[in-house]
């Protein structure tokens, strides 16, 4: 079976947390307490799109290893804009992220998966870009 590059092509640090991009995903590690939005996500969402265009396939990655909220409906705008993203993936560290991601997952237009794990993640990845 085809593997994915999984070398760190990009670490980009900004207000509202850090954004490690790879070929095929993004990782998001969100500041503690931040809220969010899709205005304060412009800036990784530009990025994103510098990465990834509209043709390359990836898949965005929630490493939640805080605690932070987001609008809900900011989902809705940024998968417009990407219509070459496959999936949401969550990681989860404790039983209250699990309740918020589980709930999260009822606002995605996309398959939305949550793992326990990085690595779990990543080999999901896998899957579907390879199934792609």
């Amino acid at each position: 079976m085809a593997q994915i590059n999984t070398s760190l092509l990009k670490k980009c640090d900004l207000k509202i947390g850090s954004f490690y991009f790879y070929e095929h995903y993004v990782v998001s590690e969100i500041n503690e307490g931040v809220t969010v939005t899709y205005e304060n996500a412009l800036h990784m969402l530009e990025l994103a799109k510098t990465y990834y265009g509209n043709t390359t396939p990836f898949v965005y990655i929630s490493n939640r290893k805080n605690s932070y909220s987001f609008d809900p409906t900011a989902h809705f705008k940024t998968t417009a804009m990407f219509p070459n993203l496959r999936g949401y993936a969550t990681v989860i560290y404790n039983p209250i992220n699990e309740k918020v991601a589980k709930m999260e997952q009822s606002f995605m237009n996309k398959p939305a998966h949550i793992f326990k794990t990085l690595e779990e993640a990543i080999a999901w990845v896998e899957e579907l870009i390879i199934m792609d």
